[in-house]
């Protein structure tokens, strides 16, 4: 049952009839006929993106070969790192940047509210960085086939071992020609255990527990087009998070509208800053973000205050953000040592005790943040298991024109900043 009392097969019936004719209408001109399973329909790109049933090998070109091992780090370089959404530490450049102080290296942090910031800064020529971090599995086939990463010279990651066995030979870079894993994440609901008089654990509601109007001023979601319309999906029970059927991409727009007809529905990246300052009291988020919020608590609030829901069975959004190397960097060695840098399990440990980010790494299992204070015991339904990242919902790459149709029913969702 939704939290209005409706049955989600009715919940599902009532968001597609409002939508499915409007929907007919607008989009119809965009797809021109074509048919969405056709690979002509998708020309330049693949129709089958990769997936853990179907992995793919992201294509090197002529011209933008690894460079040569062994090389030593640029002198008296500024090593400047792009960070989209999902956080690094100041204090974890720092501490690079003296590692390699004999070769007078600085350090450069600019952050990106949402991935289509970041590439239009990496497409339009107007920013170089050295390293991108937070790109998801789903655009790396678009910066790869614009030509915006360069391929990884293996030699100076010699960390990658350290890493789970899924991510280092992963479905969607066989081989991790351009990508090294930096954060692991579910996706689900935090929320103000003090501020909210409800718990997702003990309503029955699910991923539809934000459908209530006494909700209403304290409910935001993720500025994310992918990530707040599989919210609209998952409450109505829909789980194909990557759907190219027009009319669920319809109805994913029309359930987050209902959403912010009911609570006046705020759309926000900052959820540890909006849950630890009370701004909101439930906010779609991801794991680290819940995390971020019991640490960024005034002084006197306990980090129980924060809760985090996902689903037991491991059922909801699972991914992981990458680090790569743009094709423009002005110093690719000293991008492949800090890369390498981020696999060191210390090093990894250190930035996810001041991000709440977990790093998918073996030696840093559950247990092991817990006791190094990484991860709060309030949060531990926060933690990310390699078995969750196999069973989990996976965001993957849309054809251009599905993605398109998503872009447009999020821009049709009012919604707060």
């Amino acid at each position: 049952m939704t939290p209005s009392g409706q049955t989600r097969r009715s919940f599902l019936r009532k968001a597609a009839s409002a939508g499915a004719a409007g929907a007919a209408l607008a989009l119809g001109p965009l797809l021109g006929g074509c048919d969405l399973r056709s690979p002509d329909a998708w020309p330049g790109s693949n129709p089958e993106p990769a997936s853990p049933a179907e992995p793919a090998a992201l294509p090197i070109a002529r011209g933008n070969e690894p460079i040569s091992p062994g090389l030593r780090p640029e002198r008296d370089a500024v090593l400047r790192v792009a960070a989209v959404a999902r956080p690094v530490s100041p204090l974890t450049l720092a501490a690079f940047a003296r590692q390699y102080r004999s070769y007078g290296c600085r350090t450069e942090l600019t952050t990106f509210a949402t991935m289509s910031q970041a590439l239009a800064a990496l497409g339009g020529g107007r920013q170089r960085f050295d390293v991108l971090l937070g790109a998801t599995v789903g655009v790396l086939p678009e910066l790869t086939g614009r030509g915006l990463l360069q391929p990884l010279s293996h030699g100076y990651i010699t960390n990658i071992g350290y890493v789970w066995r899924q991510l280092r030979n992963p479905f969607y870079d066989r081989g991790w020609r351009y990508t090294v894993p930096y954060t692991v994440y579910t996706t689900g609901l935090a929320w103000r255990k003090d501020l909210l008089d409800a718990d997702p654990y003990t309503s029955g509601a699910g991923w539809a527990f934000p459908w209530q109007a006494r909700f209403r001023g304290k409910v935001a979601i993720l500025d994310d087009y992918r990530e707040a319309l599989g919210l609209g999906l998952l409450a109505g029970g829909v789980t194909d998070l990557n759907t190219t059927d027009p009319r669920l991409i319809d109805l994913a727009g029309q359930a987050l509208i209902e959403l912010a007809d009911l609570v006046r529905l705020r759309a926000s990246n900052r959820v540890g800053a909006d849950l630890a300052s009370g701004a909101v009291a439930l906010h779609q988020a991801r794991s680290g973000d819940a995390v971020a919020a019991a640490r960024q608590l005034r002084a006197g609030v306990p980090a129980e205050v924060i809760g985090y829901w996902f689903p037991p069975s491991g059922r909801g959004p699972v991914g992981t953000d990458t680090a790569v190397i743009p094709r423009a960097a002005a110093s690719p060695v000293l991008a492949h040592l800090f890369l390498n840098y981020l696999l060191d399990p210390a090093n990894a440990l250190a930035n996810a005790r001041r991000t709440g980010y977990q790093p998918p790494l073996i030696p840093l299992g559950p247990g092991s943040l817990l006791v190094a204070g990484a991860l709060p015991p309030s949060l531990v339904s926060a933690a990310v298991i390699p078995t969750f990242f196999d069973a989990g919902l996976k965001e993957l790459a849309l054809p251009g024109p599905v993605a398109q149709l998503w872009r447009l029913a999020w821009a049709a969702v009012p919604r707060r900043g």
